[in-house]
């Protein structure tokens, strides 16, 4: 986990209007490394583990194949996105809608996810 840090700030300063940015334990919902100050991003990864919990549930009692690439919340003023990394950890992005590009934003969740090394 030595890049963490430097992929989860690259985040903060490559997505205009970030929030927060966090690497999450799946399990347990601790961040393993945050950046950004704009919201609670502990309150949010640890509700966002149960996001994450619940679409898995929903998939596998549908019987459907494959993973989940990423997942789009939107609220009026926000765009969350979360984007799982391997089996047990996961990224999650919230930032600004006015302010940011939501294409632009998964396009860099989905490179950093892949510059992680874990």
């Amino acid at each position: 986990m030595d890049n963490v840090k430097q992929v989860l700030e690259s985040l903060v300063e490559n997505v205009t209007g970030t929030l927060g940015v966090a690497l999450v334990d799946y399990e347990s919902g601790m961040c393993l490394g945050t950046a950004g100050s704009g919201i609670d991003i502990d309150i949010a990864a640890a509700g966002n583990m149960e996001v994450m919990k619940a679409k898995t549930k929903v998939m596998r009692d549908l019987g459907i194949q494959g993973g989940i690439e990423d997942m789009l919340i939107s609220l009026e003023s926000q765009y969350h996105i979360i984007r799982p990394v391997g089996d047990a950890m996961f990224l999650y992005i919230a930032f600004d809608r006015k302010l940011g590009n939501l294409a632009m934003a998964r396009h860099k969740l989905a490179a950093a996810a892949g510059e992680l090394r874990l």
